[in-house]
């Protein structure tokens, strides 16, 4: 198998077959907030597709764009240039009440902060009813599939209690059955486990996954947990406003990271390479028989020369 068809192979063992648009596509995508005195690029040029059905990691340091990207899937923010399509939605072009509607059917959004996903004078089984009435679901279907929701998700117990009287991570919990209510294609959230203890954190990542495998959503999820983003199949690493690298993992969870290469032609080399070879500013390409080489800008006696291995 040569090594095309052997990432090809890689790709459609993740859900993302190579070459084809998925659920969600992002192409080049750039955004740039201004202010008088300040420009900040929180995206320069990402691209990234996930096909329906997956549960994806996004990782990166804070401020490489993760939280921005999902502002803009969301419907919460436009991005300032590319291309956004999100469930055939073309987030550019939509307009006030296209949005509006795509953010109560398309998508569904869990936030990082407990307080900000649930109504604190609501039950538990009113929160996750509330966006049903936006659909104009009947109030009896309303509440049964409210139940049902609490059910699949392990929270029936909370379904009469009010945030205040429940548990972080029931609120979590209660927080993606609110969040599944209307049958999003899509379920984003924002550092879901970010202010619970590990155990808390497992069980609303468990709910995630039941969101994905029982209730047919497809995941996206920003995450600093290393225990979140080594149970997915693939996780996508954003650095400087651009997807970096993904590690897809097999069933048995051994994985392997890839550098992305994105349809511009570019990819960022790892740091640790970056520093080891001394590549600094501009850097030489060889074309090797089954390879192409990077060489450091440098005096012939500093390095090897190009077409030797180093």
């Amino acid at each position: 198998m040569t090594e095309l068809a052997d990432l090809e192979a890689r790709a459609r063992a993740a859900g993302r077959p190579a070459g084809e648009e998925g659920l969600v596509v992002c192409e080049n995508l750039v955004r740039v907030y201004r202010t008088d005195e300040v420009e900040v690029q929180a995206l320069q040029g990402l691209d990234l597709v996930v096909t329906e059905g997956e549960c994806v990691a996004l990782v990166g340091a804070s401020g490489s764009g993760k939280s921005t990207l999902l502002s803009i899937l969301s419907g919460l923010d436009l991005p300032t240039a590319g291309r956004a399509r999100v469930a055939g939605h073309d987030l550019l072009a939509m307009g006030r009440r296209e949005r509006l509607g795509y953010r109560r059917s398309t998508v569904g959004f869990v936030w990082q902060q407990t307080g900000r996903n649930l109504l604190p004078y609501l039950t538990a089984l009113e929160n996750v009813a509330l966006p049903m009435t936006y659909a104009r679901v009947p109030r009896r279907a309303r509440r049964e599939r409210a139940a049902e929701l609490l059910d699949v998700l392990g929270v029936a117990y909370c379904r009469d209690r009010r945030p205040g009287e429940l548990s972080g991570g029931e609120q979590q919990r209660v927080a993606v059955a609110v969040a599944t209510a209307n049958a999003p294609r899509v379920l984003l959230a924002d550092e879901p486990t970010g202010e619970l203890d590990t155990a808390g954190g497992e069980e609303v990542f468990a709910a995630l996954r039941r969101a994905n495998e029982q209730l047919g959503a497809t995941v996206v999820v920003v995450t600093h947990d290393p225990l979140v983003s080594g149970q997915v199949r693939r996780t996508v690493r954003i650095r400087d406003g651009r997807t970096a690298t993904e590690t897809l993992r097999e069933q048995d969870g051994t994985g392997e990271e890839f550098t992305v290469l994105d349809r511009a032609g570019r990819l960022q080399l790892p740091g640790e390479y970056v520093e080891r070879y001394g590549l600094r500013g501009r850097v030489r390409l060889t074309a090797e028989r089954d390879h192409v080489g990077v060489w450091p800008d440098a005096p012939a006696d500093d390095a090897d020369p190009p077409g030797t291995s180093g």
